[in-house]
C-alpha cells in the first residue's frame, strides 16, 4: 500500500506480565470490507438503498496506484468497497474466483500489536504484521491474521487517530447526494459458511487463537427442512462483543443453501452480516421502500405466532406486511428479516435485527427461513 507513511514493521514484545482472563479483548467491529468488481458503482447501493454516508475515498488520488476504496458510514457501521484497478493483482484475483464479497472482519482493540502476538503464537497464520500508519491526523495500528477461506481478520487500533477513517484515505463526499440513514446501528453478528467438516476445526480455532467461547450450537435437527440441512456453533468474543456464528452443511435430499454459497462463492466465506436496529417495522419499510429485496414466508407463519412467542410490543400486521419472523428465548425475544443476495451469485445477503433482550439468534425461524431460501434456490435451478 502506498500513498501514506508506514513505519517499522513492529516485531517488540509487550512486555505487560499482568494476566488477563480476556487476552484480545475486542472493542467491536471495526469496519467490513468487501472486495467488489466496481467500487464506486457498489458505495452508491449501500448508500442509495442502505442509507449509508460517504466517508472517505483511497485511489490514485490519494497514492494508492493498485485500487480504489470508497469507506461508507451509518452509525457504527462502516463499510469499506474496494475494487482492483489492474488485472494483476491480489484483490482481482480474489473478485475472479468469489465475485463480490468480504475479505475482511476488522475488530476495533486498544493494542493492535498484542492482539497478533497473542493470536499467532497460538497458531494463527499473519496476514499482515504489526505496522503504524501515519498523516497529519495521528496514527492507525494494524495487524492481521488468516481466518475461514480467503477471509481474514485485521486488529484496528485507532486511539491516537482523529481523521475520517485511516491514514492513506481523504474525506469523500457529494453535497447535493446524502441519502438519509434507515436506522442501522451496527453489526450484530456475522456468519461464515465453511465445507464438509470443517466447523468443528474453525470453532476449535477461534477458541484457542482468539479466546473465542461456544455459546450456541445447532445441529441438523434444529435447522433442517424436508430437503436439507446445515449445523452451526455460534462463537462470541470474551467480552461477548464480536459474535460469528459458523455454519456448515448436513446430509440431506437436495443441496443445502451453505452448500449452494459454497460452489458459487468457489470456497469458504461470509454468508452474512446482520446489522442491528432500534425500529425494524420502519427500518425494513424503509429498505423496501429503497429497492432492497428480502425474503419471504407464507402468511401462515402469523396465524398462531403469538401462541408461539407470546405477547410482544408490536402491532402484528405491520410485521405480516413485511415479512418480520418473531423468536423468543429465555431473555427476550428479537424480530428478524434477511434479504435475498445482493449479488447476483447467490452467496453474500443481510439480517435485520432487532433485539428485544433476547441473546439468541431466531431458532424458532429456521425451519421457515430455510423454506423461503428453500424456494429461492428452485427457482435458480439449485436446489
Amino acid at each position: 500500500m502506498s500513498g501514506f507513511k508506514i513505519m517499522n514493521t513492529i516485531t517488540d514484545t509487550n512486555t505487560n506480565s499482568k494476566t488477563q482472563t480476556d487476552f484480545l479483548p475486542l472493542e467491536g467491529t471495526d469496519h467490513v470490507e468487501f472486495y467488489v468488481g466496481n467500487a464506486k458503482q457498489a458505495a452508491h447501493y449501500y448508500m442509495t438503498a442502505f442509507g449509508f454516508q460517504a466517508l472517505a475515498y483511497a485511489g490514485p488520488e490519494t497514492g494508492v496506484k493498485d485500487r480504489a476504496s470508497y469507506a461508507v458510514r451509518q452509525n457504527k457501521l462502516t463499510f469499506v468497497l474496494t475494487t482492483a484497478l489492474r488485472t494483476d493483482n491480489l484483490i482481482a484475483d480474489h473478485i475472479y474466483k468469489h465475485g463480490d464479497g468480504v475479505k475482511v472482519l476488522a475488530l476495533g482493540v486498544n493494542d493492535a500489536i498484542s492482539a497478533w502476538e497473542e493470536t499467532t503464537k497460538r497458531g494463527a497464520k499473519t496476514y499482515m504484521q504489526p505496522h503504524r500508519l501515519k498523516d497529519e491526523n495521528g496514527e492507525v495500528v494494524l495487524s492481521g491474521i488468516h481466518t475461514y477461506g480467503d477471509t481474514v481478520h485485521l486488529f484496528v487500533e485507532r486511539k491516537n487517530y482523529k481523521g475520517a477513517f485511516m491514514p492513506g484515505y481523504k474525506p469523500w463526499g457529494n453535497p447535493h447526494f446524502k441519502p438519509a440513514d434507515t436506522g442501522l446501528l451496527y453489526v450484530d453478528h456475522c456468519v461464515g459458511n465453511v465445507g464438509w467438516n470443517q466447523m468443528n476445526p474453525r470453532v476449535k480455532f477461534y477458541e484457542d487463537v482468539m479466546g473465542f467461547r461456544n455459546i450456541l450450537t445447532f445441529d441438523d435437527k434444529d435447522i433442517s427442512t424436508e430437503y436439507s440441512a446445515l449445523m452451526s456453533k455460534v462463537m462470541s468474543s470474551g467480552n461477548g462483543y464480536v459474535k460469528f456464528p459458523i455454519n456448515e452443511p448436513a446430509e440431506g435430499k437436495n443441496k443445502s443453501q451453505v452448500e449452494e454459497y459454497l460452489e458459487f462463492y468457489n470456497g469458504e466465506g461470509v454468508q452474512h452480516v446482520a446489522m442491528a436496529t432500534n425500529d425494524i417495522v420502519k427500518t425494513v419499510a424503509e429498505l423496501r421502500n429503497r429497492g432492497v429485496e428480502f425474503l419471504k414466508v407464507p402468511n401462515t407463519y402469523y396465524d398462531d405466532l403469538l401462541d408461539r412467542v407470546g405477547r410482544i410490543d408490536e402491532d402484528l400486521e405491520p410485521l405480516k406486511e413485511l415479512g418480520i419472523l418473531v423468536d423468543r428465548d429465555n431473555e427476550g425475544y428479537l424480530l428478524q428479516l434477511f434479504s435475498k443476495p445482493v449479488e447476483d451469485r447467490p452467496t453474500l445477503f443481510f439480517e435485520i435485527i432487532q433485539r428485544k433482550g433476547a441473546k439468541s439468534f431466531g431458532k424458532g425461524n429456521f425451519k421457515a427461513l430455510f423454506e423461503a431460501i428453500e424456494r429461492e434456490q428452485a427457482a435458480r435451478g439449485n436446489l
